[in-house]
């Protein structure tokens, strides 16, 4: 199993990352609030998870052992996969679901796009003894339609920041696409941060 990697940032997309070790270029797969950590030249290290399938080989990075160790307990449930347990770190820090499924918060959970009613009743009834205490203070949760706001634009502006452009590009840009995110908002629906940062890319390609 590859449990790290570290190494210069070659590239990073909306939804990867590619980290040189050792002369070879390592496409990860990251949430988007680790890629807003990331930095085009700059080192770096991920814990990883890699996926072993019959026709492929994927490899998650996370910004922290804890991201990591919780993206692997949530694949312990029945229905949820590696590409499902990213979604759910994209809408909520590790605490986050440890709260969540804690406190059976069926709705926090029905935030995460792909995860209904029933998923999130099986994955509290699976998960509740597994994934343990909150490591942080409770304050580190990302719930509910209010915070969600602040939160996009944030994680927005930091990956078009570390993709290379400026602040001032980003901010335009991050408003640019603020209706999108309204509208997700308004519809009951936590916006996605990687949507947001393609669309928002889509705006800086044709400036």
């Amino acid at each position: 199993m590859i449990a790290s990697v570290a190494g210069q940032v070659a590239a990073i997309g909306p939804d990867s990352a590619v980290v040189e070790v050792g002369g070879v270029g390592m496409l990860v797969h990251c949430t988007p609030g680790t890629l807003a950590g990331l930095r085009v030249g700059e080192p770096a290290r991920l814990a990883t998870s890699l996926v072993v399938r019959e026709d492929s080989l994927t490899l998650y990075g996370f910004a922290s052992d804890d991201e990591r160790a919780v993206f692997e307990l949530l694949q312990t449930a029945s229905g949820v996969g590696p590409r499902l347990a990213l979604a759910m770190l994209a809408v909520h820090t590790p605490d986050a679901l440890r709260i969540a499924v804690a406190s059976a918060d069926i709705k926090a959970l029905t935030m995460v796009p792909g995860i209904g009613q029933k998923g999130a009743q099986r994955i509290v009834l699976e998960l509740k003894d597994k994934l343990g205490a909150p490591v942080a203070a409770a304050g580190a949760v990302r719930t509910g339609a209010s915070p969600a706001q602040p939160v996009w634009r944030d994680q927005v502006h930091s990956g078009l920041v570390g993709l290379g452009y400026s602040s001032r590009d980003a901010d335009e840009a991050v408003a640019a696409v603020s209706a999108e995110a309204e509208a997700e908002i308004a519809a009951g629906r936590t916006p996605q941060v990687a949507a947001l940062l393609k669309s928002a890319l889509r705006v800086l390609s044709v400036r």
